[in-house]
């Protein structure tokens, strides 16, 4: 399905107080560009300059708002879910705090617990400045976020919670939690067949709903997609999860009439590959028909090119808006010393623009950015060299004559081993003589837009200079040429981009017949077999 139309740039006047109503006949969310901001990146990424250890403040939370200029609607992911991050009347910082002092002998206090306790709002400031700003503001809700649990996890057994853990955790989770047998992050999250499991979640976010004035919601299911155990049946997690968003629905309305507004739009957040959303209760006909305005669909720690927006429209239609997410990633490494030490392919501007692109011809309604600011310095300097994130690229994601003016870069990519993106085409083993042909959405060639002659590169993770490979696109051999390890200029050509012996490369006539799905098949003729870690095709924007 082709909706050419959806990618024109638009004004962002208005945006923030646009809250029209959704469903048969009305319009669908204006949003072209949406941007996820994990709040905790402020903290953990290091922005130019001297490397400090002050206070978080409300300076910090509206500089990493205003950075991201450009786009229609800024989600704010305040914690993990667990406890507010905002002034609550629920669970304050005052109690938690408190709880931990004198039930338990825990004094310690987080920056963002600091920046709580003294009067500190995050969703305020995301208000405000949004509307400063005449952008959207939403508030991003993880449902089952297993970050740290594993470690407090271990606190729960020495019987000390620490200053990161809930109250409500800390009490529930022995009869809670999922069980070892649930898969990644199964011990130590909680089980969603439980319905004081989602009423705690549900209460936090009505809450923040009834206190604040969002422009909208969205409901994260991606951090994290574990939230069942194997006891319970897919027809009852789809009846679960399909039940909580209606829930949702119901409060999103009552609370928007009780602050004279009209409808607030409802986003969800979940798996693009659509093989994995049965096993999580995620039945996108289902959501829609429960209130849902926008479908965000995300590969999780990963910029992605697939048909996963084309499926998508067809599942629910032409009645709810769809984005597909791109972060600052498209292939990571092993990791060298735990989490966050592997090292991690960036993804370039040119890669943004075309995986927009995709998802716009696709029948996508526009693009979402997550992780985005993490070209920035963290963790540890053996994944650098750094850079500050290409904002620049944000403002450009909705103006089709500009992106149809630039270099095509498309790729797949072994990515890393995880759940949420199911069954991959890479890593793959190339044996000797024995042909293996992997499937590349491209876009169709417009006769409008000239398109002139690219390059293909297969890259492996060891040295591939002494085979002798073939390599067909649509049944059309392609020449082989020498290595090139930078198709297109770009500011990472120190980052993790591979060594020549590792590549190879061949000339890919502009005249080659492309379609949406290409088939490219690579044989090995000569040599011992080949690991595939990473394909592209690159077209430049001149010749």
């Amino acid at each position: 399905m082709k909706r050419r139309h959806a990618l024109q740039a638009i004004p962002v006047t208005g945006l923030a107080t646009t809250f029209a109503a959704s469903g048969e006949g009305a319009p669908r969310a204006p949003f072209r560009t949406i941007y996820s901001n994990d709040t905790t990146h402020i903290l953990s990424c290091r922005r130019p300059g001297p490397e400090r250890d002050v206070p978080f403040t409300d300076g910090d939370l509206r500089q990493s708002i205003v950075e991201a200029t450009g786009v229609d609607a800024h989600f704010l992911q305040p914690g993990l879910g667990w406890m507010p991050w905002w002034k609550s009347e629920i669970y304050p910082a005052e109690e938690h705090y408190r709880w931990l002092r004198e039930e338990h002998g825990v004094r310690g206090v987080t920056r963002f617990g600091r920046y709580l306790l003294e009067g500190g709002d995050l969703l305020r400031v995301l208000v405000e400045t949004c509307r400063e700003m005449d952008i959207a503001p939403f508030l991003s809700f993880r449902l089952n976020d297993g970050h740290y649990t594993r470690d407090l996890a271990d606190a729960l057994e020495q019987g000390r919670p620490t200053v990161k853990m809930a109250r409500h955790y800390w009490d529930n989770y022995a009869n809670y939690r999922i069980g070892p047998d649930a898969g990644e992050w199964g011990d130590s999250v909680f089980d969603w067949a439980i319905p004081a499991v989602r009423d705690y979640k549900f209460r936090l976010i009505e809450e923040a709903c009834r206190n604040y004035d969002l422009a909208g919601l969205e409901l994260d299911f991606v951090r994290h997609w574990n939230r069942f155990g194997p006891h319970t049946t897919p027809p009852e997690r789809r009846e679960i999860t399909s039940g909580f968003v209606a829930r949702i629905r119901t409060m999103l309305d009552r609370t928007a009439r009780e602050k004279g507004r009209p409808r607030r739009w409802l986003c969800v957040r979940i798996p693009a590959n659509a093989a994995i959303r049965p096993d999580q209760g995620i039945d996108l006909a289902a959501m829609g028909a429960a209130g849902v305005d926008m479908f965000n669909l995300s590969h999780g720690y990963f910029t992605w090119q697939d048909d996963s927006v084309r499926h998508a429209r067809e599942e629910i239609g032409d009645s709810g808006s769809i984005y597909a997410e791109m972060t600052h990633t498209t292939m990571t490494g092993r990791a060298t010393a735990g989490s966050g030490t592997q090292p991690f392919l960036r993804t370039t501007d040119e890669q943004f623009y075309t995986t927009a692109r995709l998802a716009i011809e696709q029948g996508g309604d526009g693009v979402s950015l997550f992780n985005f600011p993490y070209y920035r310095y963290h963790v540890t300097d053996t994944i650098g060299p750094f850079h500050e994130p290409p904002f620049h690229v944000l403002p450009r994601l909705k103006d089709r004559s500009f992106l149809e003016r630039q270099p095509e870069w498309y790729f797949l990519s072994s990515g890393r081993n995880d759940p949420v993106l199911g069954e991959k085409p890479l890593p793959a083993i190339l044996n000797r003589k024995n042909p293996r042909s992997f499937v590349v959405s491209m876009l169709e060639r417009d006769e409008r837009i000239p398109r002139f002659d690219g390059i293909l590169r297969l890259r492996s993770d060891e040295p591939v200079s002494d085979r002798d490979i073939e390599v067909r696109v649509n049944g059309a051999v392609l020449r082989p040429i020498p290595p090139v390890v930078s198709p297109l200029p770009h500011p990472y050509r120190d980052t993790w981009l591979g060594e020549p012996d590792e590549l190879a490369c061949f000339a890919l006539p502009a005249s080659t017949p492309l379609r949406r799905s290409n088939e490219i098949t690579i044989l090995v003729r000569k040599g011992i077999r080949v690991r595939l870690i990473y394909l592209d095709v690159v077209f430049p924007a001149e010749g």
